[in-house]
C-alpha cells in the first residue's frame, strides 16, 4: 500500500510546495512597491523642506486658477498718465510702462506660466516614458532606434531648438510652446526610464512572472513600469520649474508667447526699457518667476532623496 500511494503523495507534497511559492512572491512584491512609497512618504513628511515647497506650490496653483481671489483690478485696463507710477493705495507694486497694474498682471501671468510648464511636463513625461519604456524591456532594432534619435536631440539645447522652431510657427499658444519644448526635451526622460526599466527586468518577480506565463505587456505595465517609475517622477518635478523658465525666456526674447497673453516672461520682456528709470516693474515678476521655479526646484530634491535607496540608507 505505500508503495502504490507514493507517487500521489509525491504530487501532493509538490502541488504543496508550489502553491505558497506563488503566493509568496506575489506577496513579496506587493509589499516591495508598498513598502517604497511608504518609506518614501515617511521621509518626505519628515523634511521641512517638503512642506514648505508644497504650501508654496499649492497656493501658486491656487493663484493661477482663481486669480479674482486676489485683485480686482482689470490687468488689461491701463492708463498712460500712470506709467511707471509708484505703488499707491489699491496698486501695491506700481504701474508699468504703459499705465498697467503690476501686482495684477503677475496674478494673472501665474496662470500662462503655469500652463506652459504643466503641459510640456506631462507631454515629456507620457513620451519619454513609454518610448524609454518600450526601448528597455524589448530591446533590439528599437532600442537601437529610439538611442540614435536620442542621441540627436540631445546634440540640441532645448531654449536653442525651441527658438528655432518658434520663429517659424506663426500661430503662438501655451499649447504650441508646450510642444515645442517637449520636442526636444523628452530624450532625457527617455534615457532616464530605459535605464530603470533595464535594471527592474532582470528582478526575480519578472523572471517568475514569465515562468508563469504571464505576457510580455503585462508584465511591463503591471510589474516593472511600477517599479520603475519613480527616477521619472523625480526627474519630471524638477523639469516643471525648467519649463517655465525656458517659456519665461522665449516670452523675453520676444517668440514665446505672444504679448496680448500675460505671463512673467512677456511682463519680464517689456520691463527692458523701463529698468533703469523703474526697476520694480522688472523686479516683481522676476521674483515670482524664482519663487515658482525654486518651490519646485525644492520639491524635486525632496522627492529625490526619498526615493533614493542609498539616500534613505544613509537617513
Amino acid at each position: 500500500m505505500q508503495s502504490n500511494n507514493r507517487p500521489e503523495q509525491a504530487h501532493f507534497v509538490a502541488s504543496l510546495e508550489d502553491t505558497p511559492i506563488v503566493a509568496v512572491d506575489k506577496l513579496d512584491e506587493s509589499q516591495k512597491a508598498r513598502s517604497t512609497w511608504a518609506d518614501a512618504w515617511d521621509s518626505m513628511r519628515r523634511r521641512p523642506m517638503f512642506w514648505i515647497s508644497s504650501v508654496l506650490i499649492v497656493f501658486i496653483v491656487i493663484v493661477g486658477l482663481f486669480p479674482g481671489l486676489f485683485t480686482q483690478v482689470d490687468p488689461t485696463s491701463c492708463d498712460l498718465s500712470s506709467s511707471n507710477g509708484s505703488p499707491e493705495a489699491g496698486h501695491p507694486l506700481g504701474f508699468t510702462r504703459q499705465g498697467c497694474d503690476v501686482y495684477s498682471r503677475i496674478v494673472f501671468g501665474t496662470q500662462a506660466s503655469l500652463t506652459v510648464g504643466l503641459l510640456a511636463t506631462v507631454l515629456v513625461t507620457l513620451f519619454g516614458a513609454i518610448v524609454g519604456a518600450l526601448a528597455g524591456f524589448y530591446g533590439g532594432f528599437f532600442d537601437s532606434l529610439i538611442s540614435r534619435v536620442g542621441d540627436i536631440f540631445f546634440a540640441i539645447p532645448t531654449v536653442l531648438g525651441a527658438i528655432v522652431l518658434m520663429t517659424v510657427i506663426p500661430d503662438r499658444t501655451a499649447l504650441t510652446v508646450a510642444l515645442v519644448l517637449s520636442v526636444f526635451a523628452w530624450p532625457q526622460v527617455a534615457r532616464i526610464m530605459r535605464g530603470s526599466v533595464l535594471s527592474a527586468r532582470n528582478s526575480d518577480y519578472v523572471t517568475a512572472s514569465t515562468a508563469l506565463g504571464v505576457s510580455n505587456s503585462k508584465i511591463l505595465v503591471r510589474h516593472v513600469v511600477p517599479n520603475a517609475i519613480a527616477p521619472v517622477i523625480v526627474v519630471a518635478t524638477v523639469s516643471l520649474g525648467t519649463f517655465i523658465v525656458a517659456e519665461a525666456t522665449l516670452s523675453f526674447l520676444g517668440i514665446g508667447l505672444p504679448s496680448n497673453i500675460m505671463s512673467w516672461g512677456n511682463d519680464i520682456g517689456q520691463a527692458r526699457t523701463s529698468i533703469r528709470t523703474s526697476p520694480q516693474v522688472l523686479i516683481y515678476p522676476s521674483i515670482a518667476l524664482s519663487i515658482t521655479v525654486l518651490s519646485f526646484l525644492m520639491l524635486g530634491d525632496v522627492v529625490r532623496d526619498a526615493l533614493d535607496p542609498k539616500a534613505r540608507a544613509r537617513g
